[in-house]
């Protein structure tokens, strides 16, 4: 994002917002996928330990949802950059 814009204060502060809103989706894609795996893999509590088919099963699970996560952000990245450039080219030629 360009904050050339702003002064010293507001692009500390804006800085600051943006890292906060990455903390908060961190936060939440981690959340989202504990509760998917937990849900889906975890069935069996009578021990302490976790068995193997449920360790596997835990990670082919968090592989799949991050692949598909970095495979969601790169898309809207790919339709952001279109959108960006069809602006532009509107712009230019009103």
């Amino acid at each position: 994002m360009d904050f050339s814009g702003l002064n010293s204060v507001e692009q500390a502060h804006m800085n600051k917002v943006i890292e906060k809103k990455q903390m908060q989706d961190f936060l939440r894609l981690y959340a989202n996928i504990v509760e998917r795996c937990f849900t889906s893999c975890c069935n069996d509590f009578t021990s302490k330990a976790i068995s193997s088919k449920e360790d596997q099963c835990i990670s082919s699970c968090t592989e799949k949802f991050l692949k598909h996560s970095e495979r969601v952000g790169s898309r809207f990245a790919e339709l952001n950059s279109e959108a960006m450039g069809t602006a532009a080219g509107q712009q230019q030629n009103p």
